[in-house]
């Protein structure tokens, strides 16, 4: 795997997960608020050792085969507070995921986030589509999408940690990204 870098904006950073980050998930993941409107794939109630698997069998071994790219998003000026995690996924319809911890909602950092991790996936990986699926009841996602000038395309069944619901599908292009949807619209 190539050394994934750590990016910076404004207010965050944003760090390379590493096995030593599995902790700090587990103590800011597991809330309803969080998973709620995740996949079904992740368990819940969430086992006590649910962060380190994850990471450890997971999430590293796909970042070690090129097709995932996780950060932890960490405030800047306070670079030891993690506040929630944001990665790229190298699977059709699905390639942006990310969680912030409920205190920190509100407050713009998702969106921040997201500006940088647009620009890794289209400018330093040179991908040609970006897809994000976001259940349908999840209006503080779609707002990210809309803000970033994202195309609903499809919507389908799916099901969700809370239960079955509909899924959105939002894409940006290369081009879209290249022609100000960066900037944030």
């Amino acid at each position: 795997m190539d050394c994934l870098p750590t990016l910076y904006t404004d207010r965050l950073v944003l760090t390379p997960l590493r096995l030593e980050d599995a902790p700090v998930i587990q103590k800011l993941f597991p809330q309803w608020e969080v998973v709620r409107y995740l996949d079904r794939r992740v368990p819940w109630p969430y086992p006590e050792d649910g962060a380190l698997v994850y990471v450890r069998d997971i999430a590293l071994p796909a970042m070690a085969a090129g097709r995932e790219w996780h950060w932890m998003i960490r405030l800047r000026n306070e670079a030891d507070c993690t506040i929630g995690s944001i990665s790229l996924h190298e699977q059709p319809g699905n390639n942006r995921g990310f969680w912030l911890a409920p205190q920190w909602w509100g407050m713009g950092y998702m969106r921040e986030a997201c500006r940088v991790i647009n620009a890794y996936w289209f400018e330093a990986l040179s991908r040609p589509l970006m897809q994000v699926p976001k259940a349908v009841a999840n209006h503080a996602s779609r707002k990210v999408s809309e803000h970033e000038g994202m195309r609903r395309v499809s919507t389908r069944d799916g099901c969700f940690v809370s239960g079955p619901m509909q899924v959105e599908v939002w894409e940006m292009t290369r081009s879209d990204w290249f022609g100000g949807s960066k900037t944030g619209h």
